[in-house]
This record gives structure tokens, C-alpha cells and sequence, in this order.
């Protein structure tokens, strides 16, 4: 790679890792150790073809494409579904972020309790706001079976939250 490429690359690195993190962390179900693997996994694989993504209109989108596919790669190799530990992080000062933890957390725990593939394919519709038939493209299945997918993580969903997360939103 030449020293113009590595430097853009480095750039863009640089500025999308945050966003590949947050990311990753909501594909995981909250798991930090797993989602800094599958960022790695996605900037290296970025890197060895960084001279054809340069040249994408969209190489944020093709990251977050790329993050996608790395976890779903991942979730089908996995031998076992055991977690190191169930201790969450210490919570953010909730007036510094403007977020409500709880219901953060509430949402993260119910995200983790889904498949790994209604978990992306709700990541995709409702955290990165694709459409259908992107969300498809990435997930490689029919637009019907994205439809399928998706109502009945959405459902699922319903199910583990219930009616804790009124408990949760502002009156």
C-alpha cells in the first residue's frame, strides 16, 4: 500500500472506530471483549482491500456491511455460546450522556437474548436505519425473509421487555 493509501486508511480508521465499537457492542449483546475482536477482524479485512473501498462511494457504509458479516461469520464458527462473566460495567453518569442507562441496558440485555441473526437484522433496520432491501444485500437473503426475520425478533423483543420498558420512558 502506498504511503497516500495507508495514510487515508489511517484516517479513516481512525474516525470510524468509535462507531464500529458502539456497533459492534449492540450486534454482541453487550459483550466488549467480542466486539473490539470483530472490529479488528473488520479494519484488517478493510486494510487488505482498502485500495478497492477507497475507490466505493460509501466506505462507512462498506465497513459497517463488512462489521456485520464478520459477526455473523463469527456466531456460525462459535462452538460455544458460554459468556466469561454476566458483570456489566459501571454505569455513565446519565446528565453526561442524556441517555437513560436503564433503559440502555434493559434494551442490550433483551438485544443479547435474540439469535445472533435477529440481532442483525434488527441492528440493521432500526440502529443503522437501512432499508429492507439493504438490509438484505448484507445479510444475503430475500427481502421477504428479512420482513419474516425482523417481526419476529421484533416480536421477541416484545416478549423479554414486556411492560418494563414503561417503567423506563419519560411521561
Amino acid at each position: 500500500m502506498g504511503q497516500g493509501r495507508a495514510k487515508d486508511y489511517a484516517e479513516f480508521a481512525e474516525a470510524r472506530a468509535g462507531h464500529l465499537y458502539r456497533s459492534a457492542c449492540l450486534l454482541t449483546g453487550g459483550d466488549t471483549h467480542l466486539a473490539e475482536d470483530l472490529v479488528q477482524e473488520t479494519l484488517g479485512r478493510l486494510y487488505v482491500s482498502w485500495r478497492r473501498v477507497s475507490r466505493v462511494g460509501n466506505p462507512a457504509g462498506y465497513a459497517q456491511t463488512t462489521l456485520t458479516r464478520v459477526f455473523l461469520a463469527h456466531q456460525r464458527r462459535r462452538s460455544s455460546k458460554e459468556r466469561a462473566t454476566d458483570v456489566l460495567p459501571d454505569l455513565p453518569d446519565p446528565r453526561s450522556t442524556g441517555a437513560d442507562p436503564l433503559l440502555r441496558l434493559t434494551l442490550v440485555e433483551a438485544l443479547g437474548q435474540l439469535s445472533p441473526k435477529d440481532r442483525a437484522v434488527v441492528f440493521l433496520r432500526y440502529w443503522e436505519d437501512r432499508s429492507i432491501e439493504e438490509t438484505a444485500d448484507v445479510m444475503e437473503a430475500s427481502s421477504a425473509a428479512v420482513r419474516t426475520r425482523c417481526n419476529r425478533a421484533l416480536g421477541r423483543l416484545r416478549a423479554l421487555v414486556g411492560d418494563a420498558i414503561g417503567e423506563y420512558a419519560s411521561p
